[in-house]
């Protein structure tokens, strides 16, 4: 690689935290390349080594998201989250290139009763986390100077399914709502997340942030049902409309962790703050224009 180079690679371009990444690196005037799915398969070594030619870092949002349906097809989502990301990994590795790779709470048990550290160990509950571990693991052998693993949870945003935009949706439709209360997490705005990707990545281009485990959700902690809450009061809907449940009521193919709040303190490590509390987070997403839009047909299609 060019030690002068500059340039970014987003994969996974066309998803809902590959376009935030995207716009987050064009209002910082970082050159950026962004490759969707139909673009560039990342389990393809020749395919991906020639993509990451010339690059300076790689922000991988590739991934299965899909996680009931790895329960099913846990080979597939492997190839996907593992496999990819060792192919990803290795290019870089010979490229020269950082590589921040998104990962999940999910590699972790959910079993905690105090935020999980950076370093707490692994234990996967599904498939799903099982494939993403596969991910985590390869970027820490291949990349252990500069490989990035960002953990994040709980993720929402303006482009594509989530389950703010659900819950809105579903407020136009329904006088009460039915949400978990019992278990808790760390609602991230994609948005918030991207910004501090793109900061993450230019702390590791200066030399000022070692490579390893990051803890990219909110600061902070709810629960479905509180996150559902305050979504409706920012909203102005009444929050009462959402009614507490547990999960046995919501029975799905892939167990969800009981306990998904993370630690941040490796970010002091980078020179950078924690991620904003997710009221905060939720309160400036909520001003998107796909979110008020969604706001103003629930409040129009019910009383609340």
């Amino acid at each position: 690689m060019n030690p002068g180079a500059d340039r970014w690679l987003v994969t996974g371009a066309a998803g809902m935290l590959g376009q935030d990444v995207l716009a987050a690196l064009k209002d910082a005037g970082i050159e950026a390349a962004g490759l969707r799915r139909a673009d560039l398969d990342i389990t393809d070594p020749a395919a991906v080594r020639a993509a990451v030619e010339g690059v300076a870092v790689v922000v991988n949002c590739a991934a299965w998201t899909d996680v009931d349906g790895a329960e099913t097809a846990e080979e597939a989502a492997t190839a996907v989250n593992g496999t990819g990301v060792r192919v990803l990994a290795a290019a870089c590795a010979d490229a020269g290139a950082r590589l921040l790779h998104v990962s999940t709470d999910y590699v972790l048990p959910g079993n905690a009763a105090q935020p999980y550290p950076e370093d707490a160990g692994t234990g996967p509950v599904n498939a799903y986390g099982r494939s993403k571990l596969v991910g985590e693991q390869a970027v820490a052998e291949l990349l252990p100077q500069d490989g990035y693993i960002v953990r994040t949870a709980w993720l929402y945003g303006e482009h594509g399914a989530n389950f703010v935009a659900t819950m809105l949706k579903l407020a136009a439709q329904r006088d009460t709502l039915d949400v978990v209360d019992d278990q808790h997490g760390q609602p991230t705005w994609s948005c918030a997340l991207a910004r501090h990707l793109v900061g993450l990545g230019l702390a590791a281009l200066a030399g000022n942030a070692p490579g390893g485990v990051y803890h990219g959700t909110a600061s902070g902690r709810t629960t479905w049902m509180g996150l559902a809450r305050e979504a409706y009061r920012l909203s102005g809907l009444d929050p009462e409309r959402i009614r507490p449940t547990t999960s046995e009521a919501f029975v799905r193919p892939a167990v969800r962790p009981a306990f998904s709040v993370l630690a941040h303190d490796r970010w002091e490590e980078a020179g950078m703050a924690p991620l904003a509390d997710w009221r905060e987070q939720l309160a400036e997403a909520l001003a998107a224009p796909a979110f008020t839009a969604l706001a103003g047909a629930a409040r129009d299609g019910r009383a609340g």
